[in-house]
């Protein structure tokens, strides 16, 4: 564990002649309001080390170095997205085994079923979902931490390995390249619209001015807390209480401290008196039915999908998505990459 600031400058001089190392992360958004970073898990061929952001550590030149090598990650967009939010994180050269896994057909691609696969270690998961800002870590949650990175730089030769033997290789970089570049796009929060939660379409415009009164409320009720929102009151939960509030049900409240209680209760009395000018429209737009043709068109294009992904024994979803194969046939601008074009013929006859 490296928790101090000699300590991480040793280790980045030590990392330096390694051109390869393993990467991975672990934060807690299941447990706090704003996610942070609470672990980096780095290995080399020297072994594994677990560095302690929480600890107040400069972590500066450690990215600066990260650059320098070509980094293994499994599913590397959540990693490099949490990492470049929180520093000045720009890989340079980056290997995501679940990528690799998807070209090579694989069909159980999570990392404990790949090293379960080719190493036949079977991985202990019991602190998947446990709490990562708690100090100090126990002992089976340091475990748990550095087998996320034991098994990354011998996985990432096999994988390799493999694709380059299939004829793969410069598929999986194009593919890799787009995730590099969608991770490095900022995903900005439309707080505007935040509010509008999966169901909320189907409430009547009355509800759903409650709905989006008691999502604020619950907003600065976890931020206080800090605890994540679902801990205060879940997406489902909000819908029925907006509906229920409506028709003058009692809105149902599990072990609520007094205090939240009051300020949930003064939120619906506020909500139920806006007027109806104030109550949010829902602006449903319909999408023209695709053409004849482009339904032809389609139809020719996902046959052609699933026998190459059939004859290469992949993932057809992994050469084009259905809505993707859609867009191409109502020629709506979509951009495949070279490797997918190449395998669909597109431009020529479908």
């Amino acid at each position: 564990m490296i928790s101090s600031q000699e300590q991480l400058a040793d280790f980045v001089s030590r990392l330096a002649p390694h051109p390869v190392i393993g990467l991975d992360t672990e934060a807690d958004s299941l447990h706090c309001y704003r996610e942070k970073i609470c672990l980096v898990q780095i290995s080399s061929p020297e072994g594994g080390w677990l560095i302690d952001p929480l600890a107040g550590l400069d972590l500066s030149a450690l990215y600066a170095s990260l650059s320098r090598h070509r980094i293994i990650i499994h599913g590397a967009d959540y990693d490099l997205r949490l990492l470049a939010r929180h520093g000045s994180f720009h890989a340079a050269d980056i290997f995501d085994t679940s990528i690799a896994a998807r070209f090579l057909g694989l069909e159980q691609i999570g990392y404990g079923a790949l090293v379960q696969q080719f190493f036949g270690v079977t991985l202990n998961k019991s602190s998947q979902r446990a709490n990562w800002g708690r100090r100090p870590l126990p002992p089976v949650m340091e475990d748990y931490a550095l087998n996320d990175v034991r098994y990354l730089l011998p996985l990432g030769e096999i994988l390799e390995s493999r694709l380059r033997e299939l004829g793969r290789w410069d598929w999986y970089l194009q593919s890799r390249d787009l995730m590099v570049r969608n991770a490095r796009e900022p995903r900005e929060r439309d707080v505007e619209n935040a509010w509008r939660i999966s169901g909320s379409s189907k409430l009547h415009p009355r509800e759903a001015a409650v709905l989006r009164a008691l999502w604020h409320w619950r907003e600065a009720e976890a931020e206080a807390w800090n605890r994540p929102t679902f801990h205060v009151m879940s997406n489902d939960r909000l819908l029925d209480a907006a509906r229920d509030a409506v028709v003058g049900k009692p809105v149902q409240v599990h072990r609520m401290p007094p205090p939240r209680h009051a300020r949930m209760k003064e939120t619906l009395r506020t909500a139920l008196e806006l007027p109806e000018a104030e109550w949010p429209v829902f602006v449903r737009e319909r999408k023209p039915r695709p053409s004849g043709s482009a339904c032809r068109l389609f139809e020719q294009l996902r046959q052609k999908r699933d026998r190459i992904a059939g004859e290469l024994k992949i993932d057809p979803s992994l050469i084009a998505s259905r809505s993707t194969l859609m867009c191409v046939a109502q020629h709506d601008g979509v951009v495949l990459l070279p490797w997918q074009n190449e395998l669909l013929e597109i431009g020529n006859d479908a």
